[in-house]
């Protein structure tokens, strides 16, 4: 149980890597149609790409709820995720694949160390 921690975050670094392969290798141009039919039907780019970053914290909520049998692990994986992802691409431009990885697993390491590491 003390490293539930750990195997959270590592699964969502997986399920990270899971969505960004499926989304720009297999389903590109679905995902390319449905980021224009979406800016589309919200009125700025801050409430589509808020849309975009939802829907991807709702794959994470789905995957992790279902590899730990738990809707607890899957709301808070979504979530962390979500608040991450919303806070770096608000603060930080510009950072390749591996340190934003890195950023998103110390958090998200952090996150979860505070809830089931003690």
């Amino acid at each position: 149980m003390e490293l539930l921690w750990f195997y959270i975050a590592i699964m969502l670094a997986i399920s990270d890597e899971i969505h960004s392969l499926l989304m720009w290798n297999f389903l590109r141009d679905f995902y390319t149609i449905f980021g224009g039919l979406v800016q589309e039907m919200v009125y700025s780019n801050l409430q589509a790409w808020l849309v975009h970053e939802s829907l991807e914290a709702l794959f994470h909520f789905v995957i992790l709820s279902i590899v730990f049998f738990s809707i607890e692990i899957g709301i808070l994986a979504g979530l962390v995720h979500f608040v991450i992802d919303v806070i770096h691409s608000l603060t930080i431009k510009h950072m390749s694949h591996l340190e934003h990885r890195a950023l998103h697993f110390v958090f998200e390491s952090i996150f979860f160390i505070m809830i089931f590491g003690f």
